[in-house]
């Protein structure tokens, strides 16, 4: 399109800019966040608390990292570290949607119902997933949520019996869906074999999306439990994330649970949400390119100290995979991942690669400061090593944030019934008018 007569094109910034003064001038809060950073109370949630620092006296002090689900502790729902059989994801998805850990005959009954709404409608695959397939795993994913839609005859009742059967549905598809996504990609835009492999009921999550993954459809008990607790640590995340919230704006609309979950989708592909793991990674092999000796402190602080100062990588002087909007010293699901990352690194070639992520991670926050005058409380936050993790289990990028989706599902329908139950009101915030007085109206033919 492009026309060079469309004024639009030339003027973009211009008519869409906004002096920054005002928002200082009327005390807008930008992004929801006060000017500490700390963020705006727009609601209230019994289903998770991310904590990340103290306020006293007004004033924000850190302190370290905790994530409970329902009052439970993250690292007490993930069990034991050195166990291999017991996966952890349904138990947590179950304590989300229904507000208590189960018993082992709700668990049975609970991943029962996930495993009996694996399958997708006759001729769904070959319509939505196959057909006119676009780059991005994600796009698929909202537009096969909301074609769902049009299969399920009671759509648009709003009843706990729905929305739970509803959630339960799409957290068992989507798995499956992202899984021939990925394939249906390869085959169109990479020359690669569309493999189908049928989901075999009985397994978990984890198992059920390495199954459908791997060519040969083996993987080890090791690999299971670590993508079973990835799951974990992504599947919820507090009210305030933008895709979370985003579930609960739309929600509290009054629109069908396919709309909300697309629309939630949709926002957590986002470069600055979700779809961060993308940039840390693409970040973290320009650091491997460019410095010779991963093991020298000196060389690596220096090339850190290029990206701070925009001179290397994307030269937006961000240091991909550090802070946080909450954490201050420390994100707990970063510190579990890290655990996990070295012992699958451990006696492997992504050894060095492993001390190297680490030195970024203690290095970043002194670099910065260095070279900017200025200290923040920084931590390194999950995707710092989650997307390493995922290629040690040989998972494609292209499924790092699909892969996100598919545990955030849990944490967004949760919040989702309880906006429902507990919101009764449309989220609708207000908006300055830059503009203080009308302007008269000139007859086109006068202009």
């Amino acid at each position: 399109m492009n026309d060079e007569r469309i004024d639009l094109y030339k003027q973009f910034e211009r008519i869409n800019c906004i002096d920054p003064s005002y928002y200082e001038k009327f005390r807008v809060k930008r992004g929801l966040r006060n000017a500490d950073g700390t963020g705006v109370l727009a609601g209230m949630t019994n289903i998770s608390n991310v904590h990340g620092y103290l306020l006293s006296d007004g004033d924000k002090l850190p302190d370290e990292g905790s994530l409970r689900l329902r009052g439970y502790e993250i690292t007490d729902l993930l069990g034991e570290e050195s166990s291999t059989t017991r996966f952890s994801f349904e138990e947590v998805a179950y304590l989300l949607l229904l507000g208590e850990l189960p018993t082992r005959d709700q668990l049975d009954t609970f991943i029962a119902a996930i495993d009996a709404q694996r399958e997708l409608p006759d001729g769904f695959t070959a319509s939505m997933i196959l057909k006119d397939t676009p780059p991005d795993i994600m796009n698929v994913l909202a537009r096969s949520i909301l074609l769902l839609y049009a299969y399920d005859p009671d759509a648009e009742d709003r009843s706990p019996e729905h929305e739970i059967n509803t959630a339960i549905s799409l957290m068992s598809r989507v798995p499956r869906m992202m899984v021939l996504t990925y394939y249906a990609q390869q085959a169109r835009y990479h020359n690669g074999s569309m493999i189908m492999h049928r989901f075999i009921p009985g397994q978990s999550t984890a198992e059920t999306i390495l199954s459908m993954l791997r060519p040969n459809r083996e993987f080890t008990p090791e690999e299971a439990r670590m993508l079973d607790v990835m799951l974990c640590l992504h599947a919820e995340h507090g009210g305030g994330n933008n895709s979370t919230f985003t579930t609960r704006v739309m929600s509290s609309a009054d629109t069908d649970p396919y709309s909300v979950y697309a629309a939630a989708i949709c926002s957590l592909k986002g470069k600055k949400h979700g779809g961060a793991n993308h940039q840390v990674r693409a970040m973290q092999a320009d650091i491997k390119q460019h410095v010779a000796n991963w093991e020298d402190d000196d060389e690596v602080a220096d090339y850190l100290a290029k990206i701070v100062n925009r001179q290397a990588y994307d030269k937006s002087g961000l240091v991909y995979g550090m802070g946080h909007a909450v954490y201050t010293l420390s994100d707990p699901r970063a510190i579990i991942c890290k655990k996990y990352a070295k012992k699958l690194a451990e006696g492997t070639e992504f050894e060095a690669e492993y001390r190297l992520l680490e030195s970024i991670e203690r290095l970043a926050p002194e670099v910065i400061l260095r070279e900017r005058g200025t200290k923040k409380d920084m931590c390194a936050n999950i995707d710092m090593y989650s997307g390493f993790v995922y290629s040690m289990m040989g998972i494609p990028e292209d499924l790092y944030t699909p892969l996100f989706a598919c545990a955030r599902m849990a944490g967004w329908a949760a919040h989702r019934f309880e906006e429902i139950v507990a919101g009764k009101r449309i989220i609708r915030p207000a908006y300055k008018s830059t503009r203080s007085g009308s302007r008269p109206y000139t007859p086109i033919s006068e202009r």
